[in-house]
């Protein structure tokens, strides 16, 4: 069974930066591509970003774009949300997530994590 263990949320002032990290723990079948969803208190959950197994293809919202970078490790079963420039708009709880193709919508992704708080403050 694959288990998501995502880290790296907390609190911090607009401007500021964060990394998010989601270890994959477990048999995983093969090559599987990763993403970030968020969903603040009182909204669907939405779409952050997406990577390929190889790294080579990645998409974002559009309100992260030249904000958020996400990368992965695939040595070390890494996946990384690298936030930058955080926004007050950028609370909510943060989940990785794990599918066998990259894809902005969430059916397409089997397996999750328990999510990560991030805070940012005005």
């Amino acid at each position: 069974q694959v288990q998501l263990g995502e880290s790296g949320g907390g609190l911090v002032q607009a401007g500021s930066s964060l990394r998010l990290s989601c270890v994959v723990s477990g048999r995983t079948s093969g090559t599987y591509a990763a993403a970030w969803f968020r969903q603040a208190p009182g909204k669907e959950r939405e779409f952050v970003a997406t990577i390929s197994w190889s790294g080579a293809r990645t998409d974002y919202l559009d309100s992260v774009k030249g904000r958020f970078t996400i990368s992965r490790d695939n040595a070390k079963n890494t996946v990384y949300l690298q936030m930058n420039s955080l926004k007050p708009e950028d609370t909510a709880v943060y989940y990785c997530a794990l599918g066998p193709f990259t894809s902005t919508s969430r059916t397409a992704y089997g397996t999750w994590g328990q999510g990560t708080q991030v805070t940012v403050s005005s």
